[in-house]
């Protein structure tokens, strides 16, 4: 499905669009007692990774269409209507009622229409692809997507590119676009590389999927890694299946080493960043990966995190969304 050449095109296709981003040594290394090196997609012109496979994804976009919809927790969103911006295109994003409304501003900045329907991605994705047909627009999957999937394969391209001794990948996991093009591009290149995807404990529907088997449908939790969110959707095509044959192994962390792992990559390597950005770190800090050896990377996908949260995050404090809590501790370097 994922094809070296195409990615190698697609790369080329949406150069003008985005950043090549750096692949940065980590202070944490000596703490950690590996070799780490962060994978700076926040850095891109949206703040995230997702404009790779929503530029790609809209670059392709036939003339049959009036313009675009998607579903999304709010990087996704934000990509396609930048994207379609760009192209001067229709953009409606669908968002369940749990997205952060910083992430829905981010999307009304580049013209999109936004609506917040559901309780769940699941609900907004449905109400997104209803919308396709009723309204003739294209509906962008958020990872089920063969141009969204060559899209984030980029990443995979880059790193391998910019430091091919790299022996480990850990890469965030949620409906398996970034984790799974990363994965089939970085196994094809090398296939001793072992890949890792990260998700938070709770809700993680690809590591559900591929403990039975198949696509399956999970209860959606707050987290502090909101853009993990979501399923994969049962009717899935693509990242189910590159997730299943390209991942060595999916690790999950809890609530309270994602809050750790902010602060630490915020007072180590002086990132900010979302929470769903940090789970490879988290994966880290807490050995949760046996006899890892060699050079490391993971992936930093976004900074579009709510300030006001990450300033009580990094300053200690106790953090309240909904149902979850988290017991805040100060930092101790």
């Amino acid at each position: 499905m994922i094809k070296i050449e195409e990615v190698k095109n697609t790369k080329q296709k949406i150069s003008s669009f985005i950043k090549e981003t750096e692949l940065v040594n980590s202070n944490l290394s000596q703490k950690l007692g590996i070799d780490l090196k962060l994978k700076l997609e926040l850095n891109q012109p949206i703040g995230a990774f997702k404009i790779r496979g929503a530029m790609n994804a809209v670059l392709n976009l036939s003339d049959q269409y009036k313009g675009v919809t998607c579903c999304s927790t709010g990087n996704h969103g934000k990509g396609v209507a930048f994207a379609a911006q760009k192209q001067n295109k229709k953009a409606v994003i669908c968002m369940s009622e749990n997205v952060p409304m910083n992430k829905v501003e981010g999307i009304k900045q580049f013209g999109a229409e936004v609506k917040i329907e559901g309780a769940s991605q699941d609900e907004a994705e449905e109400i997104s692809i209803n919308l396709a047909k009723t309204e003739g627009l294209k509906y962008i999957s958020p990872f089920d997507d063969l141009d969204v999937l060559n899209g984030q394969a980029t990443i995979g391209l880059e790193i391998f590119e910019q430091d091919p001794d790299i022996q480990n990948v850990l890469i965030p996991l949620s409906g398996g676009g970034l984790a799974g093009g990363i994965a089939a591009v970085l196994k094809q290149l090398n296939p001793n590389i072992k890949v890792y995807g990260v998700s938070m404990e709770n809700g993680a529907a690809m590591y559900q999927s591929i403990k039975y088997n198949k696509p399956s449908q999970v209860k959606e939790f707050i987290s502090l890694a909101d853009s993990l969110q979501g399923g994969i959707g049962l009717s899935n095509k693509y990242s189910f299946k590159l997730c299943q044959k390209y991942l060595d192994d999916i690790i999950l962390v809890s609530e309270q080493e994602i809050y750790k792992a902010l602060q630490e990559v915020y007072y180590m390597d002086n990132i900010t960043c979302e929470g769903a950005c940090v789970v490879g770190v988290a994966a880290l800090m807490n050995n949760k990966i046996k006899n890892l050896q060699g050079l490391t990377s993971t992936i930093i996908t976004g900074k579009n995190i709510d300030p006001d949260l990450h300033k009580n995050i990094v300053e200690g404090k106790d953090i309240k969304m909904g149902d979850l809590t988290i017991n805040g501790s100060a930092y101790v370097q």
